[in-house]
């Protein structure tokens, strides 16, 4: 089960697009969750994708990200089954459904390749609370600690015979108590040694906190911010006029 939680935590690997910019890694990641949304055929939504990989094939993250991807599938066949159910003929169907896929890929490409100091950074370029930030960097940085300590639980619970695999959807669901309890707890004690810490460290004395690294594009990460939006300009006006 250890192997599921890697896919959702960031790793420093040496490429091309960890090295650039916090805010150029946004910029891509949001022009291709635009083109994502923009999708109508399955030409479209193949460009879309393959974008997507190839971008995530640069960033020596395409396993970890199609791994990521394997888990949407399960809401993307529900996805595709509700619009057949509806009335949407099966390739219309089958496109939002892709497209869905493509969206959370989009967004796994900046999360994968942005550590959460970063994105502190990029979320204070923007100029948001400085409480708004903390919370959602904090977030992001508890979701792969909980998931562990959810495999850690999990494994725990089945060595004492706890069988989650066996029974009908609510059974399922009632022996997850004896997981969910005990990591809530566990969440709760972190949140207060957390709350400890920051009380520690005079969070919030300074109207005006600095910080240790700055934001610093460089050549390549405005080479690389020019040519997509050069890219996408035309290719989303295509994608939405169909010409």
């Amino acid at each position: 089960m250890q192997w599921i939680a890697q896919g959702f935590i960031f790793r420093r690997v040496t490429s091309p697009f960890h090295q650039l910019d916090p805010r150029v890694k946004l910029l891509v990641s949001v022009e291709l969750f635009t083109l994502s949304l923009l999708v109508g055929s399955l030409p479209e939504v193949i460009i879309a994708l393959s974008g997507i990989f190839a971008i995530a094939s640069i960033s020596n993250i395409l396993r970890r990200m199609s791994r990521t991807l394997s888990y949407t599938l399960f809401f993307a066949i529900i996805i595709f089954v509700i619009n057949i159910l509806v009335g949407y003929p099966l390739m219309d169907a089958f496109v939002i459904a892709v497209r869905f896929v493509a969206i959370v890929g989009s967004t796994s490409v900046f999360f994968l390749t942005t550590p959460p100091d970063e994105l502190e950074l990029v979320m204070k370029w923007f100029r948001l609370p400085r409480d708004i930030v903390f919370a959602f960097v904090t977030a992001v940085r508890f979701v792969p600690v909980l998931m562990m300590d959810a495999l850690q639980i999990m494994d725990a619970q089945k060595s004492r015979g706890l069988e989650l695999q066996k029974g009908n959807i609510f059974s399922r669901f009632r022996r997850f108590i004896p997981i969910l309890i005990p990591l809530i707890v566990d969440a709760v004690l972190r949140s207060g040694d957390l709350a400890e810490a920051m009380e520690s460290r005079a969070y919030g004395a300074v109207k005006k906190p600095t910080s240790l690294h700055e934001l610093e594009m460089g050549l390549l990460g405005k080479v690389v911010s020019i040519s997509s939006i050069a890219l996408i300009v035309p290719v989303s006006y295509l994608f939405l006029f169909g010409i």
